[in-house]
Order: structure tokens, then C-alpha cells, then sequence
């Protein structure tokens, strides 16, 4: 019964696919890989180097994510995306526009408005609405403490916030 459930909703998953949309996405490089980098991944994404726009669980050594992306990346080395919703799990994590969710590596930059939460050896936001913990923490929309207690500092080791 359990085998007959999952059979049909993972048919029911495969028939909600647009014909611009794939399930499953398996990458050397962008360039090679099953599905072109301008196919839209709904599922599972496993690569070396990928690059595709997505809803889906990413899982390689270098994830990257174009256009609105939403899901879980989990990099060896580094995540990097233009606008991201979700959790970016690796080394380096890079937002090129905005984040909403949780950057967690080393070094986490959001260029753009990053809301949720940074958790690294260095957090960058440039705009910041969340909070930042880890050796060095930098929001640039932080005045020097002239807002505490709802903003803090500009950079501050161990914890930052705005609100």
C-alpha cells in the first residue's frame, strides 16, 4: 500500500511539471549537464556546478541559483544566487539581490535586503532586517548604536541585528 502511495503522488509531482520544468537535474558544469541552465528545476538538483532557476533541494559543490529561487542548497564549497527564499548551507554563501531565510557557512554576503538570519565567520548584508552571529558581523543600513536597541552597529563581533 505504502509503495502503491508513493507511485502515485510521484506521478501526481511529475504531471504538475510545465513543459518548461524538470523533476530531477544532474550537472558537471552549467553547460553540461541533463537539462539546459535555463530549465526551470522542480525536485532535486545534484551537481558539481549547477546553475539553474529552481524550487528544490540542492545538493553539490558549487549550487548556484538564477532569477527567484526557493528551496535548500547544501554546497561543499559555496552557494551563490540573484534572489534566493530558503536556507544556503556551505563555505561561502552569496545573494546577489534579496534573501529571506537563513545563510550558513563561513562567510555569508547578501548584497541586496537579506531577512532572516546569517550564521557564519563573516556576515555581510547590505541591507538587513534579522540578525547576523559570528566573528564579524556588518549591516551597512546599521547606524553606530544611534537607533539601539532596535538596531546595532554597522560591523559588531558575536551578534548584530536590525529591526
Amino acid at each position: 500500500m505504502k509503495k502503491l502511495l508513493l507511485t502515485i503522488l510521484s506521478f501526481t509531482c511529475l504531471a504538475s511539471l510545465r513543459a518548461d520544468e524538470v523533476a530531477f537535474q544532474l550537472a558537471f558544469t552549467p553547460d553540461v549537464a541533463i537539462h539546459p541552465r535555463t530549465t526551470y528545476v522542480r525536485g532535486i538538483s545534484l551537481d558539481i556546478w549547477g546553475e539553474n532557476p529552481q524550487t528544490s533541494f540542492n545538493l553539490g559543490v558549487i549550487n548556484g541559483s538564477t532569477g527567484e529561487s526557493v528551496g535548500f542548497s547544501w554546497a561543499l564549497l559555496g552557494n551563490y544566487a540573484e534572489s534566493y527564499t530558503g536556507i544556503q548551507w556551505g563555505f561561502v554563501n552569496y545573494c546577489e539581490r534579496d534573501f529571506l531565510g537563513w545563510q550558513g557557512g563561513l562567510l555569508n554576503i547578501s548584497q541586496g535586503n537579506f531577512t532572516g538570519l546569517q550564521t557564519g565567520f563573516v556576515n555581510y548584508a547590505e541591507n538587513l532586517k534579522g540578525i547576523q552571529l559570528g566573528l564579524l558581523n556588518i549591516a551597512m543600513n546599521n547606524p553606530w548604536f544611534s537607533e539601539f536597541p532596535t538596531k546595532l552597529a554597522t560591523g559588531f563581533p558575536i551578534v548584530n541585528w536590525s529591526f
